[in-house]
């Protein structure tokens, strides 16, 4: 089996060779061709050697990580984001479906990462960046997209076609417009950090809800509400003072 070629990029020196000695000892699927803490190098780098995958710093002095994906241009190389912060940016990353890494990055961790990268290597990446872009920037909306990795692959869906999630176990079930559905193994939390900024707002320990679609709010049996397409849903107790001051009840 061909090897997945990598090249590194990180402007600190001990993350870079700490990163590079576990990926040659941990996960012999990977052959790091370059390394570099320079971003405008690995720039070069990237167009030189044409790799399957980038292991990219956010966060780097001159240039970040995205401002150098930016000055790249095109490309069709995976990428897995790393960096020392739990980020602001971590959810348009997790939005657009790549994988990130917190430092100090865990060997289980990056031997996870690498396994993911192996079922999906370059699947739909120009998508994701575009969903990236679209979600690190301040004009954010419902009409911004999601990508949900699935079994045999990624589904990009509008935000706005989201009506409610609700928590299965370690899975999540989406429900979408048109009465569809879709069931991932990602939990509410992951969703709910994710979605906060486009008006979900978590009603319950089991079910967060999309509140574009909340038709009627039942003050009986503790508090429920209805959506557009007649699911009821109870309020969590205490979350209950939090939502009527949000709906203006």
């Amino acid at each position: 089996m061909e090897k997945i070629r990598a090249i590194l990029i990180d402007d600190e020196l001990n993350s870079l060779q700490n990163l590079q000695q576990k990926l040659e000892v941990f996960c012999p699927d990977i052959a790091v061709t370059a390394v570099t803490q320079k971003p405008e190098e690995g720039i070069i780098l990237i167009r030189q050697h044409q790799p399957d995958v980038v292991f990219l710093d956010i966060e780097m002095p001159r240039m970040s990580g995205f401002r150098m994906l930016e000055q790249l241009g095109e490309y069709d190389f995976d990428i897995i984001f790393t960096t020392a912060y739990n980020h602001y940016s971590i959810d348009a990353i997790r939005i657009s479906a790549f994988d990130y890494l917190i430092k100090p990055i865990g060997i289980e961790d990056l031997q996870h990462a690498v396994e993911r990268l192996s079922k999906n290597l370059n699947k739909q990446t120009k998508e994701k960046i575009d969903i990236l872009k679209k979600s690190l920037s301040d004009n954010r909306s419902q009409e911004d997209k999601i990508a949900i990795p699935t079994l045999d692959g990624i589904e990009f869906i509008p935000i706005k076609n989201i009506m409610h999630i609700e928590s299965k176990s370690n899975y999540s079930k989406i429900f979408l417009i048109e009465n569809k559905s879709i069931m991932v193994t990602k939990i509410l939390k992951d969703f709910e950090e994710m979605l906060l900024p486009y008006n979900f707002y978590r009603i319950h320990n089991s079910h967060l809800i999309n509140v574009n679609y909340i038709q009627k709010y039942i003050r009986s049996d503790g508090g429920r509400v209805m959506l557009q397409d007649g699911t009821l849903i109870d309020i969590s107790r205490r979350k209950k003072e939090e939502f009527l001051k949000m709906i203006g009840g």
